[in-house]
């Protein structure tokens, strides 16, 4: 029965190949594919509101995914995460307005404009660390946004920028079911080429500046270099997440990218658990389906007498203002490693019972 396990017990890894696989098993190789086949399908039975969830997690997840890269893989912090997102939104509508170039290539090209931003932000702020690089990439924050503001050539200014559907062989993507299919694709590649990342040299730099910076550059890791290029990977992320924000929706606006989303995108990665692919995820999962829940909640609470009382129904506007800071001090204190540790958690009772052997 060892081969219906989703992790046999002992440890049968006799090679670096097999240590470093994406795959520990068939049994999660075969899984992910059904999980995969599933979300294809899944337009078959949802109706546009869930589609529209879906594709927020999936613009959300990759650009949340760059964050954890660099914060929870690498160590260092950034609190301008939603300004790269929006410079990636704004550089794929510029790039597509302005030199006719097709939406398909105007998304990785926007991804690769705003891993140089990052990268240019990245400089000073590789060589420091803690409270200094906290507010240098705030600073980073501030200045993108007074870029947004100024640079009419580039995002329109007060005015916003328009950006064209995805386009592929004649066929515009400006449905929320036709869409589904390139938010799915840019999720799942995003997602599979993060996971190989960390199983490289590269990735593997990147923890081992996070854990010990002393030890990794005895080892020969060089500081500058991985630390620079966590911030390039990190801002590549975000900008393919918010090209694809862009071309959904449609038109962008400079209002959208303030400091309350990079403080969003905090709170999924430390939700979803620091340094844990899957946990970002869960993260972005949690963090998009937190407002749904919380308006439904409202909506059952105003059906209440004491949920029409002026004093109450005032206060129900803030709920979704406050709920973000109270998740995200609820999981410091009772959850500080992440869902994904929990899941884990989970998965290792579980393993005792009979599909473990």
């Amino acid at each position: 029965m060892s081969s219906l396990a989703m992790r046999p017990c002992g440890d049968f890894r006799t090679s670096y190949k097999s240590d470093n696989t994406i795959f520990e098993t068939k049994t999660i190789r075969w899984f992910t594919a059904l999980v995969i086949a599933l979300a294809c399908a899944a337009p078959l039975v949802l109706d546009g509101y869930f589609l529209t969830l879906f594709i927020q997690i999936s613009y959300l997840g990759i650009a949340a995914l760059g964050l954890n890269i660099l914060v929870g893989f690498t160590g260092q912090i950034s609190l301008g995460h939603g300004a790269f997102f929006g410079f990636g939104a704004f550089a794929s509508a510029w790039l597509n307005t302005s030199f006719h170039i097709p939406v398909v290539l105007c998304i990785p090209l926007a991804g690769f404009l705003t891993m140089a931003v990052g990268m240019m932000f990245g400089m000073p702020a590789a060589r420091i660390k803690g409270l200094y690089l906290a507010i240098a990439t705030l600073a980073a924050q501030f200045i993108i946004e007074d870029f947004f503001a100024r640079a009419d050539w580039f995002s329109g200014g007060s005015s916003g920028a328009m950006a064209a559907p995805v386009s592929l062989f004649g066929f515009d993507f400006d449905t929320d079911l036709s869409f589904y299919f390139i938010a799915l694709f840019a999720l799942v590649f995003m997602y599979i080429w993060g996971c190989n990342l960390m199983r490289s040299r590269d990735g593997r730099a990147f923890v081992a500046v996070r854990d010990h910076y002393l030890s990794a550059e005895i080892m020969g890791v060089k500081l500058n270099k991985y630390r620079l290029l966590s911030f390039g990977i990190s801002s590549f992320y975000a900008g393919i997440g918010g090209a694809l924000y862009a071309h959904y929706l449609g038109y962008v606006s400079a209002e959208g990218f303030t400091i309350l989303m990079s403080i969003q995108f905090l709170a999924m990665v430390i939700i979803g658990g620091l340094g844990s692919i899957k946990g970002t995820l869960m993260g972005v999962v949690f963090m998009v389906l937190l407002p749904e829940m919380l308006e439904s909640m409202v909506g059952l609470m105003k059906y209440t007498d004491w949920g029409n009382i002026p004093m109450v129904t005032d206060g129900l506007a803030y709920i979704k203002e406050m709920a973000i800071g109270l998740v995200i001090i609820l999981f410091l204190i009772f959850e500080p490693e992440g869902l994904a540790h929990r899941w884990d958690q989970i998965k290792n009772y579980w393993k005792c019972y009979p599909f473990a052997y």
